[in-house]
């Protein structure tokens, strides 16, 4: 048991922060992602002897497949607002700005849509492996990608022109 508890630390220790940023794109804000990782990790412990030498695929498919069942969840309950939010003015064309905007792009994002461009871009998986990783074909994470790629383009006016060409379209 020693041992179990040794190793889970270890890759803790050395891959949750990598996993905490694929949960915060896929939760959009930091306390969700944090449960949504405490919640993947207890399952990952669960189940550590036999997932201990490909244990971080795992963990993402958890993430991913938590993350969709919540949408789901909430998709089934009207959502009430408290209070309507002031559109944010962007004074400056520097990093923070840009990320800000596309945080709340991908927010807007359907929730496949949102889990392809994290897994291809944030995560940096081929369109193969996220393929692997969702259970679906390629040609469904391609055009998810473009589709979403092309929302992003719409919500952020300018994107192609603020980022490099090959970060948008790879």
């Amino acid at each position: 048991m020693a041992e179990v508890d040794g190793e889970f630390t270890a890759f803790v220790n050395e891959r949750g922060a990598a996993l905490l940023r694929v949960a915060y794109a896929l939760a959009g804000n930091q306390h969700a992602a944090e449960d949504l990782l405490q919640n993947a990790l207890a399952k990952a412990y669960a189940r550590w002897p036999r997932i201990r030498g490909d244990a971080e695929p795992y963990v993402k498919r958890i993430l991913y497949h938590d993350q969709v069942s919540g949408w789901r969840r909430r998709a089934r309950r009207p959502e009430v607002p408290l209070a309507e939010l002031p559109e944010r003015a962007v004074t400056g064309e520097d990093d923070s700005d840009l990320r800000l905007l596309l945080r709340d792009a991908l927010r807007a994002l359907p929730p496949r849509q949102r889990a392809v461009l994290t897994l291809r871009y944030l995560e940096d998986l081929s369109v193969e492996q996220t393929a692997a990783l969702l259970g679906c074909r390629t040609g469904t994470v391609a055009s998810q990608s473009a589709k979403a790629l092309a929302k992003l383009r719409q919500l952020v006016p300018g994107l192609d022109e603020r980022t490099s060409r090959t970060e948008v379209t790879r």
